[in-house]
């Protein structure tokens, strides 16, 4: 055992010494144990059905040869004579081709011959409903059919069993197994919903490490701290510090908070409570709250270790915004987890992490200092980011000679670190269906543009009317990102379907990350979004619906930066917001007046008409680089980026 490991053990067993916890004892994820429990099955029940039908088949006497018949048939039977007796049960005639003394005589002769004629004769017999029928008895009287009555027949044991207690065990056996469903994680039963759902995880099997994050350097060093003072906690309190309570975990879906929380873990060797938000609040009234406090004791008694509450908005929503959209038990239960947090010592080797994607929605009361101290963002990585968390996910994969990481990271800008590893994993997935060994820079390329556009649909065929409409509109967002100066060079045309309704596409892959843009640069990325309807509109002199969505951005980016950034001519260096409302369904009101909105709206309008009249006067300028371009596009179906350079730059009138 080296040195680490030991002083890890060392301090381990001094946390539980402290907590009288025996020393060398093992908390699993139940911190008992494990036992192997039985899982109950619907097979079992169908099993156990089809056994006892196949018994009762067995043990029940059926009579053989009884042939059923009408009742008009069975009194032309005993008319003709071929019925000789007839036994009168409760609900049915059975007649018998044989007198008493006949089926005497015919027995003897059966058991002294097994193949004697009268054998068959027997075993012959024919039963009818009865009918409320006064000529029936006077009919066996004249033709001097012997009759008599049998008693009800009892029930057997088994056939009582299978009519009043298999119905009793079928809906036990149903409650059981909705309500062991009902007890959710860790085998809680319907009686134990006040207990906490936490998955707790044995300490190192959380399998990340720090090494294992890449793109949140700064995120990393924050969370440090954490995993120092679980490791060395005497080299804060000598001093008087204290490690923060709560750390909460701030940034946009997909960029590794989970994953972080993880590691935070994992480093530190401590068992790691994981818990969902929507985890606390259920159909009872006062689970949450219940739920919280046996989560901190179970905390308590298994610290060092850490808490980790993922979507904490769920249960951390304001109270002040949230008017009928209140929730009590939701209430109730952030109520708890505010005492809860500000009972414990930050001594004790309790640390709360907590993550959300929408910390503006989120109670001021969970953020003040004492109870989640520390925000640490996560934000979306920039270029270097992008190319080390690549390196991660392609370590395991085979990667070609040709292929340029720096490359894909470029393209990739904006993307989170759960984007690139679906691209990874593409990638990888796309070579494999091209019967290859390796992955090459084409299937990173193709798996960026699904990412992005959506799966490549060849299926969807297009009449050659439409197919050349989509061309000279994607050929005008390009060739109006090429006339447009800083705009974001074109990497590639295509008017191959993709996705739910995207009939081609252009993409623009920008050359380094950008933070911030000026006014110019959104009104040349408007520009950009126009140029395919006036290209339309320069051809065949009309518009069409194919601009829906370029329309619909190019005039949501003009009511920000008249409404948000403060670019209009009126209300100059204004912001002009709506409020954040905490009813589900209902949008924010607007804090301007009506005269405002009216301007607003006009103004959106007169920019937008504005950029599209610069745009369609320059591609009428340029029309035959636009028709040259797209009779390429059209024969090709897709142009890569220095394919368009080629011929635009050859074209295009300066």
């Amino acid at each position: 055992m080296s040195k680490d490991n030991k002083s890890d053990k060392d301090w381990k067993e001094t946390f539980k010494k402290k907590l009288n916890i025996e020393p060398g004892v093992h908390l699993g994820e139940s911190g008992s144990k494990d036992k192997k429990k039985f899982t109950f099955s619907f097979w079992y029940f169908f099993i156990i059905l089809l056994l006892f039908l196949a018994l009762n088949t067995f043990m029940v006497s059926r009579q053989a040869n009884v042939y059923a018949v009408d009742y008009t048939q069975f009194k032309q039977l005993v008319s003709d004579g071929t019925i000789r007796r007839v036994a009168i049960e409760e609900e049915r005639y059975i007649g018998y081709p044989f007198s008493r003394d006949q089926a005497v005589t015919d027995l003897r002769s059966l058991t002294s011959d097994p193949n004697a004629s009268t054998a068959t004769a027997l075993l012959q017999s024919f039963s009818t409903y009865k009918v409320d029928d006064p000529a029936f008895i006077p009919l066996l009287d004249e033709k001097k059919v012997e009759y008599y009555a049998t008693p009800p027949a009892k029930p057997s044991l088994l056939s009582t069993l299978l009519s009043y207690a298999l119905p009793f065990v079928f809906i036990l056996l149903i409650w059981r197994f909705l309500f062991s469903k009902m007890g959710g994680q860790g085998g809680q039963g319907v009686l134990s919903f006040n207990q906490n759902k936490a998955k707790i995880v044995a300490e190192g099997d959380t399998g990340v490490r720090f090494d294992d994050v890449a793109g949140a350097d700064e995120s990393k060093y924050e969370l440090e701290e954490v995993v120092d003072f679980l490791k060395r906690p005497e080299k804060y309190t000598e001093i008087g510090g204290k490690i923060p309570k709560g750390v909460l975990l701030v940034g946009p879906p997909g960029t590794g908070k989970t994953l972080l929380a993880k590691a935070v873990a994992g480093e530190a060797g401590v068992p790691f409570f994981k818990m969902s938000g929507a985890d606390f609040v259920e159909m009872f009234v006062g689970v949450g709250a219940a739920r919280v406090r046996d989560l901190f004791r179970q905390a308590r008694e298994n610290s060092p270790c850490i808490i980790f509450i993922d979507e904490i908005d769920a249960i951390g929503r304001s109270r002040v915004s949230a008017g009928m959209g209140g929730n009590d038990e939701r209430e109730q239960t952030l109520n708890m987890l505010l005492v809860e947090m500000d009972g414990f010592d930050s001594r004790t080797g309790v640390i709360i992490l907590a993550a959300t994607n929408r910390p503006e929605i989120l109670d001021p009361a969970l953020l003040r200092p004492g109870r989640f101290d520390r925000q640490v963002l996560i934000d979306k990585p920039d270029l270097e980011g992008r190319l080390a968390i690549l390196k991660i996910h392609t370590r395991n994969i085979k990667l070609g000679e040709d292929v340029d990481l720096r490359k894909i990271a470029q393209s990739a800008a904006g993307l989170a670190g759960a984007d690139l590893a679906n691209i990874a994993n593409e990638a990888a997935l796309l070579a494999v269906r091209q019967k290859r060994k390796t992955v090459l820079q084409a299937d990173l390329e193709e798996a960026i543009e699904k990412s992005v556009a959506g799966l490549e649909r060849k299926s969807r065929l297009l009449n050659a009317k439409e197919r050349e409409r989509v061309a000279y509109h994607e050929t005008g967002h390009a060739l109006t990102a090429f006339l447009t100066e800083g705009a974001e060079p074109v990497s590639k045309i295509s008017i191959v379907p993709r996705g739910m309704g995207a009939l081609g596409y252009t993409l623009q892959y920008p050359t380094e990350d950008r933070f911030l843009l000026s006014e110019s640069e959104l009104l040349n990325t408007i520009d950009t979004l126009l140029g395919g309807r006036a290209a339309e509109e320069v051809i065949y002199q009309e518009i069409s619906t194919g601009a829906g969505n370029d329309i619909s951005r190019a005039s949501d980016l003009v009511r920000r930066m008249l409404t948000e950034f403060g670019m209009s001519e009126r209300y100059r260096n204004i912001t002009l917001p709506t409020t954040q409302s905490g009813i589900a369904g209902i949008s924010g009101a607007r804090e301007y007046s009506e005269k405002a909105q009216e301007y607003i709206d006009c103004e959106t309008a007169r920019i937008v008409n504005e950029r599209y009249t610069k745009v369609k006067t320059n591609l009428e300028k340029n029309r035959k680089a636009l028709e040259t371009i797209t009779t390429k596009l059209l024969e090709k179906e897709v142009l890569n980026g220095s394919e368009f350079q080629a011929l635009a730059k050859s074209e295009v009138i300066d």
